[in-house]
């Protein structure tokens, strides 16, 4: 329905909800039943006269967007609440006694988790992911630990990051350098707390010790691991850009393109500590050729599909430089490549100077995500026909509320995910030109 009028939607659903209340012969239901359809209407009529045609567009889209999400989001709280469980089980009565045994059961159920998420990219959105890299890098990958470095272009890097990580079977093992507020996310973040991810504060007298503490803990680590960096320290927008340009320009740095300036000092600490168990840095740059639709949140939720496009370049860490100077030098250096590779990639619409590996879609995020499904589904069915939750007006309540709840947090995440998508990079002067461009900039800054 969501290319027709909004008009037309708030016809056909009133419509609806009459042919349905009128089968409902208790008065005192049907005295409230008529009463919300009458606020429904009224509000639906406002929103259609006071929004313009283009806004009552993108309203309708993200409605419809959430009435299909809806069911994947609980699918996906459900599981993950019983893999956070799973997980608190056992790091309190393994961990202690063995922490590589827990370290090692703690992969297989996280990954119960993120394989849903590899799953929807994968085979709910069809999204292509393409891996341009040679045999030699590919052969390596996940069978020894290394540091992970990507440029930041949309608000999914990170799951293009865990779909490499399973294709090269290091995804129940694979960390990342988080903002500390992220490990308070429901499900999500409580699971990246059980599997060590490094959280930090973004201030660096604090961080520094965080950091190294963090790092040094890995160093046991009993399988193949990836430490992920986004050394840009945060995502790519036009307006980061106009402002990595600006201060590029004023001190004479190479002026970027396609890149922000990266943030050395957390990668010349992770370096630090890094050499003498580390053997690898993997160099990764993301793009997306200009056939396909950029990936958002938003376009997986809805199960669109999209081509993401990523480079993978291996660097020994023993050939990095002495000094921790050098080292950030280094980090420089690779930035200013990766620049004029996107550049490259603009033109050529591919990554043309290394090969594309052969990756299959794989079975595995299909099946675990049909059995959490059955899992949820039956375990619900159980639950309702146990506590007779629906058959009291209080457990339909207490029911529509927790629908409404999760109803409400998937429509503003799928409303943060627009605000959130990635702007077209191109070099723009230290100030802008004329009037037009301060109102664009402001509106970015604003979301």
């Amino acid at each position: 329905s969501v290319p027709l009028s909004l008009e037309r939607r708030r016809q056909d659903s009133s419509t609806l909800l009459i042919t349905i209340f009128n089968s409902i012969q208790h008065p005192l239901i049907n005295h409230h039943l008529h009463r919300f359809l009458s606020i429904h209407s009224s509000f639906s009529l406002f929103l259609y006269i006071r929004f313009s045609l283009s806004e009552r567009k993108r309203a309708g889209m993200a409605i419809a967007a959430a009435a299909v999400v809806v069911p994947l989001g609980l699918l996906f709280f459900a599981s993950g609440l019983i893999v956070n469980l799973i997980q608190a089980t056992f790091y309190v009565l393994v961990r202690p006694l063995s922490k590589n045994l827990y370290r090692r059961i703690n992969r297989v159920v996280a990954e119960l988790l993120w394989l849903e998420l590899i799953w929807l990219i994968d085979w709910w959105a069809g999204v292509k992911v393409q891996i341009y890299t040679d045999r030699e890098t590919f052969r390596l990958m996940g069978k020894e630990h290394a540091l992970v470095i990507c440029n930041h272009r949309s608000d999914i890097d990170w799951l293009v990051g865990w779909v490499l990580a399973q294709r090269s079977g290091c995804l129940g093992s694979t960390v990342a350098v988080m903002k500390k507020s992220s490990k308070l996310l429901p499900v999500i973040g409580w699971s990246m707390w059980f599997s060590e991810y490094l959280f930090l504060e973004r201030s660096w007298a604090k961080d520094e010790n965080t950091l190294k503490s963090g790092i040094q803990r890995l160093r046991d680590f009993p399988l193949p691991f990836w430490l992920a960096l986004f050394v840009e320290g945060t995502r790519f927008t036009k307006v980061k850009l106009l402002a990595a340009q600006e201060y590029a320009t004023s001190t004479g740095l190479p002026v970027p393109r396609n890149v922000l300036i990266p943030r050395t000092k957390g990668f010349v600490s992770a370096v630090s500590h890094m050499r003498p168990f580390v053997p690898a840095i993997y160099d990764i740059t993301v793009a997306v050729p200009k056939s396909s639709p950029a990936p958002t949140m938003l376009r997986l939720l809805n199960g669109k599909p999209s081509v993401v496009q990523v480079h993978i370049k291996r660097h020994l860490m023993k050939e990095l430089p002495e000094t921790d100077e050098a080292v950030a030098q280094w980090c420089k250096d690779i930035f200013v490549a990766k620049d004029a590779l996107l550049d490259k990639h603009i033109a050529d619409d591919t990554f043309s100077d290394l090969e594309l590996q052969d990756t299959r879609r794989p079975i595995k995020p299909l099946a675990v995500a049909l059995s959490w499904a059955f899992v949820v589904v039956a375990g619900s069915v159980k639950f309702l026909q146990w506590s007779s939750l629906l058959s009291s007006r209080k457990g339909v309540a207490f029911s529509t509320l927790g629908l409404a709840v999760v109803t409400g947090l998937m429509h503003i995440l799928i409303l943060f995910t627009q605000a959130e998508r990635s702007n077209p990079a191109k070099v723009a002067p230290a100030k802008p030109k004329n009037k037009e461009e301060q109102p664009e900039a402001t509106s970015d800054k604003q979301q």
